[in-house]
């Protein structure tokens, strides 16, 4: 997506509810360091978020946010590769497939308001077949607890894990 006022990528979707109508803004970030310091010289809409990012732009540090502090859906974590929903917000970036399954409730409204919909109409793989996802799933998820036993240092444990990872890994060859 396109900023709004220039052709540079949007980095910066803003959402504001000044009306009775929600307003997207879709800005790059010039534009957006350019539309918040508008917003907190004249207006003061008193959106938190909007108050951060202005933080954010001007150098000054956001307030960090304890692990006690984490609310409980920010605890929640993907059974599958362990990422929490707190660190998907914090990189943007989701673990594995199966989190849009972990945390559809929060994730339902974020794909609504980017793509519109929340089901998938384009294309998809034709090589890959249930069982190659299985044995993808299955390959994350000993990944995972392969790091999980050096971390206790079951060094017997993590080798067989390892031993097994790489059978998988040389019948998919």
């Amino acid at each position: 997506m396109k900023c709004q006022k220039c052709e540079k990528p949007a980095t910066f979707h803003i959402t504001e509810m000044t009306g009775d109508d929600p307003v997207e803004l879709h800005l790059c970030e010039e534009h957006a360091r350019e539309y918040l310091s508008a917003n907190d010289d004249g207006e003061s809409s008193g959106d938190d978020f909007l108050n951060a990012l202005a933080q954010q732009f001007a150098g000054e540090p956001t307030p960090k946010v304890e692990k006690n502090e984490l609310d409980d859906t920010d605890r929640q974590t993907c059974p599958i590769c362990g990422i929490s929903f707190y660190e998907f917000r914090k990189a943007g970036r989701l673990g594995c497939a199966h989190d849009y399954v972990a945390f559809r409730e929060e994730l339902e409204p974020l794909v609504l308001n980017i793509h519109g919909e929340t089901e998938h109409t384009g294309k998809h793989p034709r090589t890959q077949s249930r069982g190659e996802a299985a044995e993808r799933l299955r390959l994350v998820r000993l990944r995972r607890e392969l790091q999980e036993a050096i971390t206790i240092e079951d060094y017997e444990g993590a080798s067989r894990m390892r031993d097994e990872i790489r059978q998988i890994e040389s019948s998919d060859d």
